[in-house]
């Protein structure tokens, strides 16, 4: 059995009885791969490349009661075929470059729907259509397969959505401006091919046979126009009435005009040229995370959410979020600040800590408990007498000792000595 018939392992000889699904805008619930050559420009798929690599990096969490194995599965081996990051970066790639990516369950029981990964797929074209009044989604594949899921066990995630109820737009706004990117690329090559062509022009003074011709162009160049020529001196006889050089001057794209063209296409894709090279700072890639990764992951969320668990389990407290740890990505002082004062205050524990410096966790029973320093006091208290403070062991060299974090040695009671 193959990949296919594992996905959809239900018939789908029957698919022509399929009639389409009526939608409220009129549109042709029809979704087609986009043939422009999107992903074979090297500067648009360094854009998806780079989007797809971040999104590999988030990690999936499965929240509510008797989620472990979904979350062991999810951030491991999401269908059997892929491992996580695979997983992540073929859909985010699918999403960038046709605008619509579409996930389909793998299930180990298709009668009754027990519902064991997630598996990516890239159609040449999706329809809604219906059949007893259940929506379907209808896939055709560049092999000539088709095959058939039930819509409300099939995941979509859509950006430039705009007509279609169910798919993104295509890419033909970015086709303009991958026009300019190829006559751009043509005019560079195009130029080295000039300067190597014809730079001479030379007049015999008589008419001479095709073959003495061929003979006595070779003679002059290598006499003249060959490395042999040290001198740089080109000498002709009489059976020459002139020479003149010819300078070539071809066209190419200036970097002001290519500078702009680049723009566009990191204006399409969301995109800059500090997270294009890896050169960001912690605020740029805050940014990119907010404007790009963020939402995506919100979706990813929503979709797999939809997809592994019915309306009563949501409602149940059930949930699958995409992460990642943002703070890892500041600079090596922001990363100490930040950490201090969460762990101050009670927000972060020491593994949380120990994982913005990329560190692995100690799972202590210590190493779980949550820590705020003893020096704060309510606003609506302040002026007031002080309760008696607890009787505690007092460390000379540690200071006070409590549950709290222990202070300098310069806080304590001893400060003034």
């Amino acid at each position: 059995m193959g990949l296919f018939e594992k996905l959809f392992p239900k018939k789908t000889a029957e698919a022509a009885v399929y009639t389409y699904f009526k939608t409220l805008g009129g549109y042709a619930p029809v979704y087609t791969s986009f043939e422009g050559g999107v992903y074979e420009m090297a500067l648009t798929r360094a854009c998806i490349h780079t989007f797809a690599t971040h999104v590999s990096k988030l990690r999936p969490v499965v929240m509510g009661p008797n989620g472990r194995r979904m979350e062991r599965m999810l951030q491991f081996q999401p269908n059997p075929w892929m491992d996580t990051k695979k997983y992540l970066y073929r859909l985010a790639t699918i999403y960038k470059t046709e605008n619509t990516a579409f996930i389909v369950p793998v299930c180990e029981d298709p009668e009754q729907l027990r519902l064991s990964g997630f598996y990516p797929i890239l159609p040449s074209q999706a329809e809604i259509v219906e059949r007893g009044g259940v929506p379907y989604v209808r896939f055709r594949f560049p092999t000539g397969d088709v095959g058939v899921m039930e819509l409300d066990y099939t995941g979509i995630l859509t950006q430039f959505q705009y007509r279609s109820d169910f798919f993104g737009e295509r890419n033909g706004a970015l086709q303009p401006t991958m026009e300019l990117i190829h006559a751009q690329n043509q005019s560079i090559i195009n130029g080295v091919k000039a300067s190597a062509s014809v730079r001479f022009l030379a007049r015999l003074v008589n008419v001479l046979k095709p073959e003495t011709m061929k003979e006595e162009r070779d003679r002059l160049v290598q006499d003249n126009l060959t490395s042999g020529n040290s001198g740089g001196v080109m000498i002709f006889d009489s059976k020459y009435a002139d020479i003149k050089q010819i300078d070539s001057n071809p066209y190419i794209v200036d970097d002001k005009q290519a500078a702009q063209i680049r723009e566009s296409v990191f204006d399409y894709f969301g995109m800059s040229e500090a997270i294009l090279q890896n050169k960001y700072t912690s605020d740029q890639w805050s940014a990119y995370y907010e404007g790009q990764i963020e939402p995506f992951a919100i979706e990813l969320g929503l979709v797999h959410t939809n997809m592994a668990y019915t309306e009563a389990e949501v409602n149940r407290g059930k949930e699958i979020a995409f992460s990642v740890n943002r703070l890892q990505h500041m600079t090596m002082s922001d990363k100490l600040e930040t950490v201090t004062q969460l762990f101050d205050r009670g927000m972060m524990n020491m593994d949380e800590g120990r994982e913005v410096f990329q560190l692995p966790a100690l799972n202590t029973a210590e190493s779980k408990k949550y820590y705020i320093r003893r020096d704060y006091a309510e606003v609506n208290v302040l002026g007031q007498e002080p309760p008696a403070p607890e009787k505690t062991e007092v460390n000379e060299n540690a200071g006070v000792q409590g549950s709290g974090v222990p202070g300098n040695a310069a806080d304590g009671p001893d400060s003034s000595q």
